[in-house]
C-alpha cells in the first residue's frame, strides 16, 4: 500500500520553520515511517514573497511549491492539506485562527499553543466546530524515548511516582561586567514582551511537558476526569523589559500524592558544558526507584532506570542510549532534528480521520496553558492586550506581518 502523503504549508520562514521542514523531508524510511509521506507545497512570509522562495530553496522542497507574501494567501491555497504555524507564540491565536477560520485548514501550531488560556479554548472550539485538525507541536512528547519512558512507568517499572523534577534553563548572561545584562537585545523574542517573551513560555514548557506526561498524562482513566494540578510559582523578572527571567512552578496532585516540579531560568543552565557532566535533566520518582533522563529536556536521548532494590551504584549503572535515526540516502546532508515524529503524528492522525492526537490531546493544552498562565499571573508578568485577546481578526497586524 502506497504511504498517506501530507501536503503541508509553512507559515513563517525562521528558524524553526527552517528545521521543521527539513525534517519533514527527511528520508522516512530512515526512522521506520514507511506508512506516511510529507511534502511542502507552500510557505509564506509576511515580509515577501520573495523570502518565501528563498526558505523553499533552502529547505529543498520542491519546485512546484508555491511562495507567498502574506499568509492570508497561504491558508486559502487548495492544494494545501495541513498549516504548519511557525511563528513567535504572541502570534499563535491569530495566525491559526486564520488558517481554521479563513482556510479551514487542520493545523499544527507550534509550542507555547498561545498567550492565555482563553485562546487555546477559543482554538480548539473552531477546529471541532469545523471538524478540524489541530496539534500543539510539542514535539518532545513524540520521541521514542518519551514512549518508552511512559510506558515504563504505566508498567510500574519504577512502582508508583510521587514525584517529577524537570529542568530546562540555558546560562544567557552576557559576557560583561554588567552581571545583570543577558546576551540577546531588549527586542529578542526570549525577553520582549510584545512577543510574550520570558523563560516560561519558550523555555519553561519542556520542563512542563515532563511533569505533564507523566503526573497528567498517565492518570488512568478508569479515575474519570483527570486531576488537574494546583500550582505555586516563583518568578524573577528581567529588570529590563518585565519578561520572567527565572521559574520555577510547583505542581502539587493532591488526589494523587504527586507533586512536580519544573524549573527554568535565563540565568544558570541545566548542564554547565554539558549535561553529561551535569547529571540528568528529569528525575521520575516512584515507590520503587526513579527514572533519570539526560538533557536537555527538549530534546531527549539517554534515560537509565534505577531500582530501589538495586545494588549497584548510580555511576555503574548505563544509559540507554535512544538516537535520531539519520537520512542515510546519498548525498543527504540533514542529520535530523526530532520534530519528524510529530509530522508523523499529524499525518497518522489525518489518515485515520482523528482530529486530536492522543499522545497530546486537546483537553490536555488547555490545561498546560492554564497552568501556565496561573504561573505568570503568580508572578505579576503581563502582556500587551493585542496577543492576549481571544478575538479574531483576521486584518489583526499579528497577521499581516504589521505587528
Amino acid at each position: 500500500m502506497a504511504p498517506y502523503t501530507l501536503k503541508w504549508g509553512i507559515l513563517a520562514t525562521g528558524g524553526i520553520a527552517q528545521t521543521f521542514s527539513k525534517d519533514l523531508l527527511a528520508d522516512p524510511s530512515a526512522r521506520g515511517a514507511d506508512d506516511v509521506h510529507h511534502e511542502i507545497v507552500a510557505a509564506a512570509s509576511s515580509s515577501s514573497a520573495s523570502r518565501a522562495a528563498e526558505f523553499l530553496k533552502d529547505v529543498g522542497a520542491g519546485p512546484d511549491a508555491k511562495a507567498y507574501g502574506s499568509y492570508a494567501e497561504l491558508v486559502v491555497d487548495p492544494n494545501v492539506d495541513i498549516i504548519y504555524v511557525a511563528t513567535p507564540h504572541s502570534h499563535h491565536f491569530q495566525n491559526a485562527m486564520l488558517a481554521l477560520e479563513v482556510g479551514n485548514k487542520h493545523v499544527l501550531c507550534e509550542k507555547a499553543f498561545t498567550v492565555t488560556a482563553a485562546q487555546v479554548r477559543k482554538l480548539v472550539a473552531t477546529a471541532r466546530a469545523k471538524n478540524l485538525f489541530l496539534m500543539e507541536a510539542v514535539w518532545t512528547r513524540y520521541f521514542p524515548l518519551s514512549i518508552q519512558v511512559r510506558e515504563l512507568v504505566k508498567s510500574g517499572a519504577i512502582g508508583t511516582v510521587y514525584r517529577v523534577v524537570a529542568d530546562n534553563s540555558f546560562n544567557s548572561n552576557a559576557d560583561s561586567t554588567a552581571a545583570s545584562i543577558l546576551h540577546f537585545p531588549d527586542s529578542n523574542r526570549m525577553v520582549n514582551p510584545d512577543l510574550a517573551g520570558g523563560a516560561l513560555l519558550d523555555l519553561g514548557i519542556y520542563s512542563l511537558t515532563w511533569l505533564f506526561q507523566i503526573l497528567y498524562h498517565l492518570q488512568s482513566e478508569d479515575e474519570g476526569e483527570k486531576e488537574a494540578p494546583q500550582v505555586v510559582a516563583a518568578i524573577n523578572k528581567y529588570a529590563r523589559t518585565g519578561a520572567d527571567e527565572s521559574t520555577t512552578v510547583v505542581l502539587q496532585f493532591p488526589g494523587h500524592r504527586s507533586q512536580g516540579i519544573g524549573m527554568t531560568s535565563l540565568r544558570v543552565g541545566t548542564g554547565v558544558g554539558s549535561a553529561q557532566k551535569s547529571g540528568p535533566a528529569i528525575l521520575i520518582q516512584g515507590s520503587d526507584g526513579e527514572i533519570q533522563v539526560m538533557g536537555p529536556a527538549f530534546k531527549p536521548l539517554a534515560y537509565r532506570v534505577i531500582k530501589k532494590s538495586e545494588e549497584k551504584s548510580a555511576d555503574q549503572i548505563p544509559w540507554i542510549d535512544v538516537p535520531i535515526p539519520a537520512d542515510k540516502r546519498p548525498g543527504a546532508t540533514w542529520a535530523g532534528h526530532g520534530m519528524f515524529w510529530e509530522a508523523d503524528e499529524a499525518a497518522r492522525c489525518l489518515r485515520d480521520g482523528k482530529k486530536e492526537s492522543a499522545t497530546l490531546p486537546l483537553s490536555e493544552s488547555i490545561v498546560i496553558m492554564e497552568t501556565m498562565e496561573e504561573a505568570l499571573r503568580q508572578g505579576g508578568i503581563v502582556y500587551p492586550e493585542v496577543i492576549t485577546t481571544d478575538v479574531f481578526d483576521k486584518n489583526s497586524p499579528l497577521n499581516t506581518g504589521k505587528a
